[in-house]
């Protein structure tokens, strides 16, 4: 087979067959297919398309250039979470302990922070010990004990993905919908879990900036996992404005510990709770109890406990704190109308709590503390937020990222998207 006439099959809009589909994604992995050859595959793909068929395929062929991790000696069923990324968005650490502790097994492969979207391991390793590098059986083995684990894939997991991530990456082609969303499912199927949610984020801090491109999205998810056996749903929700009071590392850990605690954010407990009912409805467990009520006694928090515990953390310890803090008041008394997430996500990291490079440090410390959300009422002079960092020369850069991002008005200007915009099936 020749990589050429594979290009020209998608350059002139005609349908990749299983044979070069197969045969494209092994060449490339091993080399034989140049990154020059498969960047104009890619810009082919984003310009005219993929079949539902051709997406399926593609997505199995990346998951067979790996490994493919089974839980199968595990005393019941597995359900995991996909979020395709936000500001504030810690969701993914109460909710895995919520799960377990409501009787499923959670088996989260989770990744970094970069840009303005934070990332899970990153959040947990402000946690003093606290390790996201696992083997499968240490995975195994937490989950046993925890019954959730949240760690780092190993390399062995579709690594034709990770190849083919990087290119799009610098070839302008990362919005391509099937190679996104054979990306994501490539993993999460490979992962090995029995039921998958996924939460498709919507709105300014999202890579998704509208309804319709987040519905496209979530249906070709949706429709992959059910091609592959695994019972997958969808939500998508709102990222117009950041999840939550905090956006940083350290700050969303203590935010997620609150929420296990039974406080929280109307907004994080809200989305958590649906998301858990979700998960356990997936994998068949709704008929237990309910996330809720694992909340308030305290199950969810000892859940928590386990699991951090067993991938070697301390979560007694005290979590990192930023050197230095500024606030930002509010210019004028009336309604907080915008809180922009991109804005917020933008300013957080310049000030030190994402990174440029997937080998940059972050500063676990470092980020934003809302003190106001929008639709609330607000005084001149009020701090609306507060800015964490451990080198004051960040607070600028983080400022002028925050220009335009907010805004005072009358409570008629408020205009979000709500909480959970549509839910999807296959």
């Amino acid at each position: 087979m020749d990589a050429i006439d594979v290009i020209v099959t998608k350059r002139d809009g005609r349908e990749l067959s299983t044979e070069q589909i197969d045969w494209v994604i092994d060449a490339y992995t091993r080399g034989v297919v140049a990154d020059e050859q498969m960047s104009a595959l890619a810009m082919a793909i984003l310009l005219n398309g993929m079949t539902r068929r051709e997406i399926a395929e593609w997505t199995q062929a990346m998951i067979r250039s790996g490994t493919r991790m089974d839980w199968s000696s595990l005393p019941g069923r597995t359900t995991d979470k996909h979020s395709t990324g936000g500001v504030g968005d810690k969701i993914t650490l109460p909710l895995a302990p919520l799960v377990a502790a409501c009787g499923g097994y959670v088996p989260q492969l989770s990744g970094r922070g970069l840009g303005h979207t934070g990332g899970t391991l990153d959040k947990l390793e402000s946690i003093p010990g606290w390790r996201a590098s696992l083997s499968s059986d240490e995975m195994l083995g937490v989950l046993g004990e925890a019954g959730a684990v949240i760690c780092a894939a190993g390399e062995g997991l579709a690594p034709a993905d990770k190849k083919l991530y990087a290119l799009r990456d610098v070839t302008g082609t990362v919005e391509a919908i099937p190679l996104i969303a054979s990306s994501i499912m490539s993993k999460k199927i490979a992962e090995g879990t029995g039921a998958l949610v996924l939460d498709v984020k919507v709105g300014s801090g999202a890579f998704m900036k509208t309804v319709e491109r987040a519905r496209e999205l979530a249906t070709t998810m949706v429709e992959l996992g059910t091609d592959a056996g695994v019972n997958t749903v969808a939500l998508l929700t709102a990222m117009d404005r950041p999840l939550g009071l905090t956006v940083g590392n350290a700050l969303e850990v203590a935010e997620s510990v609150e929420v296990l605690a039974g406080g929280g954010p109307e907004d994080v407990v809200e989305l958590t709770v649906r998301l858990a009912r979700e998960m356990l409805s997936a994998a068949g467990l709704d008929g237990g109890k309910d996330p809720a009520d694992a909340l308030k006694d305290g199950s969810a928090m000892d859940a928590w406990r386990r699991m951090i515990i067993a991938q070697g953390g301390d979560p007694d310890a005290a979590l990192p704190v930023a050197a230095e803090t500024m606030e930002i008041v509010a210019p004028a008394t009336g309604v907080l109308t915008r809180l922009d997430a991109y804005g917020v996500g933008l300013a957080a990291w310049r000030l030190g709590a994402g990174r440029e490079r997937k080998e940059d440090p972050v500063s676990f410390g470092a980020g934003i503390t809302l003190h106001a959300r929008p639709g609330d009422e607000v005084r001149e002079g009020q701090p609306l937020m507060t800015l964490h960092a451990d080198d004051a020369a960040r607070f600028e850069r983080a400022v002028a990222a925050l220009d335009g991002a907010y805004a005072v008005g009358g409570p008629g200007e408020v205009d979000l998207l709500p909480l959970v915009i549509d839910r999807i099936r296959a």
